[in-house]
């Protein structure tokens, strides 16, 4: 490759990749790298909350929310066994 194309076509990829540069920026500024809480709403705060996840494979894998309710509190009003988080 002689050196007019070589130059060309570091230039043509540096200015691909500033491009790529501006729309991650832009991407991060409108909210798309936050990713959106597991917690369920009723547990937030909750000292009882553990939230992993036990088992071999996505497949087979089981979420614990907390000890009290295995699978969270699903009713509207608020769990009778919620403790504030020590600081």
């Amino acid at each position: 490759m002689n050196t007019a194309n070589s130059i060309r076509q570091r230039e043509i990829y540096k200015n691909w990749h500033n491009y790529q540069s501006r729309c991650q920026i832009l991407r991060s500024q409108l909210g798309f790298n936050q990713v959106p809480s597991s917690r369920p709403q009723t547990c937030i705060g909750c000292r009882h909350y553990h939230g992993q996840s036990y088992g071999q494979s996505r497949e087979t894998r089981q979420r614990l929310i907390c000890g009290f309710h295995p699978s969270g509190w699903n009713q509207e009003e608020n769990c009778p066994d919620w403790q504030t988080e020590d600081p």
